[in-house]
């Protein structure tokens, strides 16, 4: 006898055997119990979760008579009279299956519903089942309708869709419609143990683990991804030869790139995506898997629940659930969600790849505060290691707090012999001959004193109190600096030499100080926006201006800006509006149409003339 394939061998003779659409099979066997019977019924659902199926145990339950003839309507057909196995093997001539997709038009249909007028040959009901049924023409549709509604007493119809709404609402009106739910990979997972144990197949855990989330919510394609699986083991599944089968992406790749990504390790990241590459695994693979562990992370961050002790991959997907804030879990669920959709658009997809994965390093969410405090934490924990000679220019110190402004940092004291980082005014005055305030760089540490020869350093904002008379921008505090830096970044911008974030890093920066004794020169710079103050947007910032002649090395933190290029610009912009309302209004011609004909200047209509460049 030939082989037959696991999807037909196991399919369900009953409802006792149906896994997986216990609402269907509970409404259906009710009503066979208590014989409500609709004269019409619609399953839905997507391929291989058992319309076919339940229309065929919906026959035999209609027209069984049990071993002895004797039987009437039931909900546990026997499967050994007559009736039940005509049924099974396709040869029941009160029962009669139409393909939709190849016999679509009016004229078959027609034929079909001639059938309608004779009474059940064999059985006590006529059965008619059309599969695929929004594949019908409209005509083929309006031809039906009828019969679809008032139909003999002895004659059913079972239609079935993967697309119902495809099919016209005046067929739905007609039906008693059920929804077959796509299986669950728990559910196809304990499924094909039953069958492979029932086949004496040896099998791996992990293994069916893979073949049940391929399948997608279909048994169908379950066990033919089996019977694939055991030819290609040689009559076993096991885990590394079912993922090679499927091409799909190991777990330890999707957990290092995960790991990598929470300790912002690029070039960890683009490792192991050069590895996928060279072992031929999919990029879109590896999104795949890793929404799924993601999406796991973040339930895990919110429930805080115990792992599963029978999930072997339960602890490493807890471990990274503590290192990645909950926002990056959720922005990274994003971004590879949507990543998938643009491996399409790339000439390489696993740049592509490279591309979807360093974004969310391009764009660090203020989860990353908080990462690197607990980061902090964890490295304050472990053992002391011997220190480390400090840099020349600052020694990061690991705080918990926000920057604050200058003006408001405590100041350490410093011997008399040293020169401390102040303005000229008040070294003049006396002062503070022997202070030195503690700096803040950009992200979130703090600065040991540095004392270098003295510098030039631009005046601390005033602080006024703002009313409603006053607006709402901030003054721009001019001084050497600002005027130094101000024309610097123009030059600049002009000449193309920076772009994008480096641009935007160098317009909404203020000069704080220079120390051009030293070799290369210490320029310090303060912004508003921490998303600005990255290590590469800074290394660009620093060649870009080393072009212009400035061979300096930048440190960058974070605070309140009182004279910034892009302040200044906007500043400008601001008096030329202001210019040209006011040489409008006091236009004579203009005050005469206001005055004689009523006219009046509509507020927001005005623009300046740009200067010529």
């Amino acid at each position: 006898m030939s082989y037959v394939v696991l999807a037909r061998k196991y399919r369900p003779k009953n409802f006792a055997e149906m896994v997986g659409q216990e609402h269907v099979v509970t409404a259906l066997g009710n009503a066979l119990t208590t014989q409500r019977l609709h004269h019409a019924y619609l399953f839905t659902g997507t391929r291989g979760v058992g319309k076919t199926t339940v229309s065929r145990i919906l026959a035999k339950s209609l027209n069984c008579v049990g071993p002895d003839g004797q039987g009437g309507i039931t909900a546990t057909p026997c499967g050994v009279c007559p009736a039940c196995t005509d049924i099974d093997s396709g040869r029941f001539v009160d029962y009669t299956e139409l393909d939709a997709a190849s016999n679509r038009g009016v004229d078959e249909v027609q034929a079909l519903l001639e059938q309608a007028v004779y009474k059940p040959v064999q059985g006590r009901f006529k059965v008619f089942m059309i599969d695929e049924v929004h594949m019908l023409t409209n005509t083929a549709f309006n031809a039906m309708l009828k019969t679809l509604e008032e139909p003999p007493e002895y004659l059913k119809f079972v239609l079935a869709t993967t697309d119902p709404q495809k099919v016209p609402v005046t067929v739905l009106s007609r039906c008693l419609q059920f929804n077959l739910r796509p299986m669950a990979p728990e559910t196809v997972f304990e499924h094909l143990g039953t069958v492979l144990q029932a086949e004496g197949v040896v099998s791996e855990p992990p293994a069916l683990r893979l073949l049940a989330r391929a399948a997608r919510g279909s048994m169908r394609d379950a066990l033919s991804l089996t019977d694939q699986a055991i030819a290609f083991g040689g009559g076993q599944l096991q885990e590394e030869a079912v993922r090679q089968m499927l091409g799909a992406v190991g777990r330890n790749h999707v957990f290092a790139l995960i790991g990598a990504l929470a300790a912002a390790d690029g070039a960890t990241v683009v490792g192991t995506i050069d590895g996928l590459r060279k072992q031929g695994l999919s990029a879109a693979s590896t999104l795949e898997e890793m929404t799924h562990i993601l999406q796991r992370m973040a339930v895990a961050q919110l429930t805080h629940a115990e792992p599963d002790p029978a999930d072997p991959e339960a602890p490493e997907v807890q471990r990274l659930a503590d290192l990645l804030p909950p926002d990056q879990t959720q922005l990274l669920y994003s971004l590879c969600l949507h990543g998938r959709t643009e491996l399409g658009l790339a000439p390489d997809e696993y740049a592509a790849l490279v591309m979807v994965l360093l974004r969310l390093l391009a764009f660090q969410p203020a989860g990353q505060r908080a990462l690197a405090e607990k980061k902090s934490l964890t490295r304050t924990a472990e053992p002391a290691e011997p220190p480390k000679p400090p840099p020349a220019w600052v020694q990061p110190l690991p705080v918990r707090h926000a920057p604050p402004p200058v003006s408001s940092l405590p100041v350490m004291d410093v011997p008399p012999s040293r020169t401390p980082l102040v303005s000229s005014a008040e070294q003049s005055s006396g002062e503070v001959k022997s202070k030195v305030p503690v700096a803040l760089d950009g992200i979130g540490f703090v600065a040991t004193p540095v004392v270098p020869v003295p510098v030039r350093m631009a005046p601390e904002p005033v602080r006024a109190e703002l009313n409603a008379s006053v607006q709402l921008t901030p003054p721009v505090g001019p001084s050497e600096e600002g005027d130094f830096w101000h024309g610097l970044v123009l030059a600049m911008v002009q000449a193309e030499t920076v772009g994008a974030l480096v641009r935007e890093l160098a317009l909404q920066s203020q000069l704080l100080a220079r120390d051009d004794s030293a070799e290369p020169s210490h320029w310090m710079l303060r912004v508003e926006n921490a998303t600005l103050n990255q290590p590469g947007t800074r290394d660009r910032l620093q060649a870009a201006l080393e072009r212009h002649g400035h061979a300096v090395k930048l440190a960058v933190e974070v605070g309140p800006v009182s004279d910034s290029p892009a302040r200044r610009l906007a500043a400008a912009a601001a008096q030329r509006q202001e210019d040209a309302e006011r040489s409008v209004r006091q236009d004579p011609f203009v005050q005469s149409l206001v005055r004689d004909f009523g006219g009046r200047i509509v507020p927001g209509t005005l623009r300046p003339v740009m200067p010529p460049t």
